[in-house]
């Protein structure tokens, strides 16, 4: 245990879960990797052991700094949880990426997504160790993972879910967080979520709309959403809330780009139908002349949509989900 002075919290360079008293929270600041000048990072992470054997949930927030909706969401959960009638544990993480946090930028210090090249390398360069350990330290404890997105700076999202669809477990898990959508997405080599799955941990990924900012209706959403996953891990006793409002179940996506520079004005609104033809966006020049039009390639939903008007080429216009089916959400 290192002994930290000014912070609450305590210091230790293991996550052994087994530190934390049955019945009881713990606050620690895992000694994760040192910066340029031997300066320790460390990683803020709570415990909640219940006094009563069961599985282990994860909750992972801001592996992109920029993306803060999940930090408030496991605050919360935290201060409510009654671990004396917990079974099972579980295991916050508040702030993944903590140097691209302090930067106030999605990547990583040395210019990498973390959410692309998990499991890292051990014997790595910066990025790569660090979310090598991260994976090693952390993921491997766990029985069931809840990651927590929000869109990147320029772009906004609906609230929506990224999972393994073909899973029955992971199926359930996305559908107990009634979202707008559902994106059935195989866990993708690189991803943090993808890592998880390849240990036989069961993730999703939770979309909190927008970057750099709490927004405390998805908050709330996620939060009950977290909430029915624990209750139907029994891991506590609680009813079960499932939203009347079909959601959107999407078999793939893909993002639109620009091909052509200039003032972008990107037209239907997150989770709007569009129909293939349909107009989606438009591109000027700065004298205001129209430069370029696009149009829906096929019909579908928009998951999520670039709201940066300035626009080099190759641009991101909409995230377009397609082959979309309506599910009534019947657990």
């Amino acid at each position: 245990m290192l002994h930290l002075t000014g912070i609450p919290g305590k210091g230790i360079t293991q996550l052994d879960l087994g530190t934390t008293a049955p019945g009881s929270i713990g606050e620690y600041w895992l000694h994760l990797t040192d910066n340029g000048i031997g300066e320790p990072v460390f990683l803020p992470i709570m415990v909640a052991r219940g006094k009563h054997d069961g599985p282990v949930l994860g909750l992972t927030a801001a592996i992109h700094g920029n993306e803060l909706n999940g930090i408030p969401v496991i605050q919360r959960l935290f201060r409510t949880i009654d671990v004396q009638k917990l079974h099972g544990t579980i295991v916050g993480v508040l702030v993944m990426n903590v140097p691209g946090l302090l930067r106030e930028q999605r990547k990583f210090n040395d210019g990498s997504d973390l959410n692309r090249i998990a499991p890292g390398k051990g014997d790595g360069n910066v990025s790569e160790v660090y979310i090598h350990r991260i994976v090693e330290r952390i993921l491997k404890k766990f029985d069931y993972l809840i990651d927590l997105h929000t869109a990147s700076f320029g772009r906004v999202n609906s609230w929506y879910i990224r999972a393994d669809m073909n899973s029955e477990i992971t199926a359930c898990m996305s559908r107990l967080q009634n979202p707008e959508i559902i994106l059935h997405n195989k866990p993708n080599d690189g991803t943090f979520r993808g890592a998880a799955s390849s240990l036989g941990i069961h993730a999703i990924t939770l979309e909190l709309r927008d970057p750099h900012v709490f927004q405390f209706e998805v908050i709330e959403d996620a939060l009950q959403g977290i909430n029915n996953v624990i209750y139907h891990l029994n891991m506590l006793e609680g009813k079960i809330i499932v939203n009347s409002d079909p959601i959107v179940l999407c078999q793939r996506s893909y993002w639109m780009h620009t091909d052509e520079g200039g003032i972008l004005q990107v037209i239907p609104r997150v989770c709007e139908e569009v129909k293939k033809g349909q107009l989606v966006a438009e591109v000027r020049g700065i004298f205001g002349k129209l430069i370029r039009e696009y149009h829906a390639p096929e019909d579908g939903i928009i998951i999520g949509k670039s709201v940066d008007p300035i626009n080099p080429t190759g641009s991101r216009i909409i995230h377009l989900g397609v082959k979309t089916s309506v599910i009534n959400n019947e657990i």
